[in-house]
């Protein structure tokens, strides 16, 4: 069944979209099950669990970290992650240039927004967003490579497209500045946005990275 769901979902996408399957929760023999159909970008929201996977299964795979990242959890993450997608805070950003400048490693990231209606969500006020990426404090060891924004849970496409809206209008005034900003650099061209329920209306919007979890694994083992 996830081969079955992983091709019908792909044969959706266009060829400038990446998909990361969403693989928290689930064992390592369904992310091996993926793997297997061709997929190779998955996304964990636990240290440790990313941490035991990713010891544990292909070394070619891309791990994407798509959960709030405890500043004391980065070191669990840092080894294996490919891309950091919830960047939420400027004490993560410490954080994370402080343990790649100890490592002599640097680490891609995007830079979280909240977008949704529901406060408990995580993730930089677009104004707070935008200071941050046109001010002219910087980490040295982290490139920054876009925006990830996560819509409200609900059924409105009315208000899922009003939420995705914010995001991408952030990233259009963004745009002309790529090369002219000490972290809006010439690659800053990374937008994730949209999931399991609403990633035709993310892609329609000009999102290229979708996150899927539940369309392509079913509902969490655990």
């Amino acid at each position: 069944m996830i081969s079955e769901n992983l091709k019908k979902i792909k044969s959706q996408l266009p060829p400038q979209v990446k998909l990361v399957a969403v693989s928290k929760f689930h064992p390592a023999v369904a992310i091996q099950e993926a793997y297997d159909a061709g997929q190779r970008v998955f996304g964990e929201s636990r240290p440790q669990e990313l941490a035991e996977k990713a010891k544990s299964l292909p070394g070619d795979i891309e791990w994407h970290f798509i959960g709030h990242l405890q500043r004391n959890k980065v070191k669990l993450v840092l080894p294996y992650a490919s891309l950091v997608e919830s960047v939420d805070s400027v004490e993560l950003l410490d954080a994370i240039e402080k343990w790649c400048a100890g490592e002599g490693r640097t680490v891609e990231v995007l830079i979280e927004c909240h977008i949704a209606r529901e406060p408990e969500k995580t993730g930089f006020s677009l104004d707070e967003a935008l200071k941050l990426l046109t001010g002219q404090l910087s980490w040295p060891h982290i490139h920054i490579r876009g925006l990830m924004g996560m819509a409200t849970n609900t059924e409105d496409e009315n208000i899922i497209r009003e939420d995705f809206t914010k995001l991408t209008t952030l990233n259009a005034a963004l745009q002309p500045l790529r090369g002219l900003c000490p972290n809006i650099p010439s690659d800053f061209n990374l937008l994730s946005f949209g999931m399991s329920g609403d990633y035709r209306i993310a892609v329609e919007m000009g999102s290229n990275i979708v996150r899927i979890g539940t369309a392509i694994f079913g509902e969490r083992e655990y």
